[in-house]
């Protein structure tokens, strides 16, 4: 999938701003990889590396949902602006679209723009679980999977 770009303001807290360099990336990275760990998204030989703002990632995961999945947890944190997606998936499946979330948006409005159905709003909850615990906590720059209809 390659680089996938996030907005680095928005999301998590977990980077550990103002520390060394060096202090920073391991902080970084084992906060990214506990939580994915408890997300309960299983990665195969999980690496992740932090260069400034961008995160490379690889690893194999079991399906094409869990990899986006990782991508999401690891983009949507605060410092990170970029995701370099080196995962490789077990079985391969259609890739979902990325939406970023902006001022007004609902779950429901970003479904009537990709599926045509303000309805279908369940379809990217439950796609973007269990980073999302509920419909209606989701924040602009927040970056979320639209899988295919």
């Amino acid at each position: 999938m390659g680089l996938i770009s996030f907005i680095k303001e928005a999301g998590s807290k977990v980077l550990g701003i103002g520390e060394s360099d060096e202090e920073k990336k391991k902080k970084a990275t084992q906060s990214v990889k506990q939580n994915i760990s408890n997300l309960g998204l299983d990665v195969e030989n999980l690496d992740i590396s932090i260069n400034g703002d961008t995160a490379t990632i690889s690893g194999k995961a079991a399906d094409q949902a869990t990899k986006e999945k990782v991508v999401l947890a690891v983009g949507n944190n605060q410092g990170i602006a970029n995701v370099d997606d080196q995962l490789t998936v077990e079985k391969q499946e259609p890739e979902a679209q990325y939406h970023t979330v902006e001022s007004g948006d609902t779950l429901s409005a970003i479904a009537k723009q990709f599926y045509g159905d303000a309805g279908k709003y369940p379809i990217i909850f439950e796609a973007n679980k269990p980073m999302l615990s509920d419909p209606n906590k989701i924040y602009p720059g927040q970056k979320l999977r639209i899988p295919p209809q």
